[in-house]
Order: structure tokens, then C-alpha cells, then sequence
């Protein structure tokens, strides 16, 4: 049985009387592409600096590739690549020259090949100087950094800020190739559409909480469905105490729509007598089923 890539044990993360993370337990297979989705201050990032290290946690544990994240945080950090939300690299040197310092903290192989091969894929000019850099390229750098010593395991986080839609492409593209060789992915991101494309299986956060593991395919096909209901007159007002209303309704004019996880037969029950003039039902697109758990 292969070791997980990631295994979160009630990890913990507090400060003072503020919250980080709590009791996160989460599992992530060697050779996924993993997502991790939820908003800003959902606790993401915090997340991911403990795993590697950057922070202490409170309570719980993780470990990385069978490791400790704090008792072996100097082996992770060499098998592990990081691309972090905000890239604010040496302002004083050239692109260039981060990139061969960071490949020598860990004696990369065929440095200078892969530098060269990533500053062409992201059309990158090596010899600017990083703080003449727009916050796209540092991003680029970020994300070439990351793969100089070609991790076993990569995190990445908000990854696509501040990048083309041309430069998302040969990102995904990048990372699906890596992942084919065996490389292991956490994405971390509030863009669901990104998720969406890169991952079979994601995890939902919710103010430092996890409130669903789901396989995408099977967040599609759970029984919510999208209603739009319109009435000849005024919408009635007896609907709201009905199950699965739990998340609300809005209201435009005469047309109620939601998003409903009840009993159906219920709803029609509810429906008979009133003037309907209109009724669609269709599947809700992912974002929206992601906006029902965290409503």
C-alpha cells in the first residue's frame, strides 16, 4: 500500500483568540492533482504553511510522503515544490540569478537546461531584474522556481493570480505532464473553474473547517438541482419553511429560483394549487453547488 502524499490528522492552528484551522483531517493519494478549494480566510493558506513548516501547530498533526512536517521539515522541503499566492522574490537580483541560487540549495540536476526551458515555455526574460518585474512575472518566477528541482510533491496556492489566460494554459498543460511522471499536486485556489479543470477530487473549506471530500464528477451528481419557478401573481410566502430551502431563495419580480436539496415529491405537494405560470429544473453548474455548501 503506498504511503499518502499528505495525511492531516486533526491539525490544529490558532491564533490567540482568532481562528486559523481546526481539527482538519484530510488524506491526499500519491500521484493526484488535489484540489482544495474555499474562499479568502477560509484558512488555505494557512493551511499549507503548516504543512511546510512555516507555521506551528496548535493541535494535531500532518505529515508529508510518510515524514513529519515539523520533526522533518528539511527532508519535505527537498522533495516539495511551493508556489505561494504572493511572489516577492530578491528585488535585487535578475531572474536569472534566483533562479540558479534556488536550484542550489538543492543541487538540482541540469539546472541550467530546465531555467532555460522554463523561461521559454513562460516567456520570461532571465536577465531583468526582479524588481523590474510585473506582478505576472514574478508569478512566472514563482512557478519556475518551483519546478527546478522537480518535486515529488507540489503545492500551490491561488496559482493563476496575475497570469494570462495564455500562461494558465501552459501552466495546466505543465502540470498535467509532471503529474503523468508521478508528481503529486495540492491546489489550492478559490477559482473553482480552475479546480475544475486540473482535478478529480477536492476538498471543501469552510472558516478552518473541511465541510466535504467529494470526487468532482460526484459533487455533480448529487441530488441538488437548480429550480426556477414562476408564478402568475406574487411569489407565495409558504415555500421558505419547506426542507431544503435551508440555503433561501432569491426573488425577482414573480420568479423565485434556489438551489434545492429536499424530497421533490414534497415540493410538488407544496406547488399544487398555486398559479405557476413557468417552471424550469436543470443541474446547477459546480460554482453553484459549491456556493450550497457554503451557504
Amino acid at each position: 500500500m503506498n504511503t499518502p502524499a499528505i495525511q492531516i490528522s486533526e491539525l490544529t492552528k490558532r491564533y490567540g483568540k482568532d481562528r486559523g484551522i481546526d481539527k482538519l483531517s484530510l488524506q491526499v493519494e500519491e500521484g493526484e492533482i488535489f484540489g482544495f478549494i474555499g474562499p479568502n480566510g477560509a484558512g488555505k493558506s494557512t493551511t499549507i504553511r503548516v504543512l511546510l513548516n512555516l507555521l506551528f501547530p496548535t493541535d494535531g498533526s500532518a505529515r508529508i510522503m510518510g515524514l513529519d512536517t515539523v520533526r522533518d521539515s528539511k527532508k519535505i522541503r527537498a522533495r516539495t515544490g511551493y508556489i505561494p499566492s504572493e511572489a516577492n522574490p530578491y528585488p535585487f537580483m535578475t531572474a536569472r540569478e534566483f533562479l540558479h541560487y534556488t536550484a542550489s540549495f538543492y543541487g538540482a540536476q541540469q539546472a541550467e537546461k530546465k531555467i532555460t526551458e522554463l523561461t521559454e515555455l513562460f516567456d520570461l526574460e532571465p536577465g531583468r531584474k526582479i524588481s523590474d518585474l510585473s506582478s505576472g512575472n514574478r508569478k512566472k518566477l514563482s512557478i519556475i522556481q518551483s519546478f527546478i528541482h522537480t518535486p515529488r510533491l507540489l503545492i500551490v496556492d491561488e496559482p493563476t493570480t496575475g497570469l494570462d489566460p495564455l500562461m494558465q494554459s501552459r501552466f495546466f498543460d505543465l502540470l498535467r505532464s509532471e503529474n503523468k511522471r508521478g508528481m503529486t499536486v495540492f491546489f489550492s485556489s478559490h477559482t473553482l473553474s480552475d479546480v475544475q479543470m486540473l482535478c478529480r477530487r477536492v476538498a471543501i473549506i469552510k472558516e478552518g473547517r473541511i465541510v466535504n471530500v467529494e470526487a468532482i464528477e460526484t459533487l455533480r451528481k448529487k441530488q441538488l438541482k437548480k429550480i426556477r419557478i414562476e408564478f402568475s401573481d406574487t411569489v407565495p410566502g409558504d415555500l421558505a419553511s419547506l426542507p431544503g430551502f435551508e440555503n433561501g431563495f432569491t426573488v425577482t419580480g414573480n420568479a423565485m429560483e434556489f438551489i434545492y436539496s429536499g424530497d421533490m415529491n414534497s415540493l410538488v405537494s407544496t406547488l399544487i394549487g398555486k398559479d405557476i405560470s413557468d417552471m424550469t429544473i436543470e443541474e446547477p453548474s459546480l460554482e453553484e453547488i459549491f456556493m450550497h455548501y457554503y451557504n
